[in-house]
């Protein structure tokens, strides 16, 4: 009534198992760095480009009745204002914004304002607000 497996079989196959369980864990664990991308906190559906590093403490939210209100920063030593603006102009449309003005985009009643303080660090400002 019940099918037997030889002990030898079932020990093959436990192993077989436990090196699928185990490749998939260091494929499942290395994905991160795989990422091309890393996101802002505060909004996240917008990348931060690369060469840039999120000001976590610097995000600023507010909730309106029109709908939130985000100011999230991030800093890079080595870009400059132009390939900021590129990298979002090429990414954004993407992502489903559209550009409206240079450095700002339009995206299902929201507006999202690119803003550059400093040079070397340069500080990229992203307001998310209301249209």
């Amino acid at each position: 009534m019940f099918l037997r497996i030889p002990d030898r079989d079932f020990r093959k196959a436990v192993k077989m198992i436990r090196v699928l369980i185990l490749a998939g864990m260091i494929v499942l664990g290395a994905l991160p760095l795989w990422a091309e991308e890393n996101f802002f906190d505060a909004i996240d559906d917008l990348p931060v480009m690369r060469g840039l590093q999120e000001i976590v403490d610097a995000v600023a939210t507010f909730d309106t009745p029109d709908g939130r209100i985000v100011e999230a920063y991030a800093e890079g030593e080595k870009v400059t204002r132009a390939e900021v603006s590129r990298f979002y102009e090429q990414t954004l449309p993407q992502l489903g914004w559209v550009r409206s003005k240079p450095d700002q985009y339009r995206r299902e009643g929201e507006k999202l304002r690119i803003d550059f303080i400093g040079k070397r660090p340069l500080t990229v400002r992203m307001t998310l607000a209301p249209e």
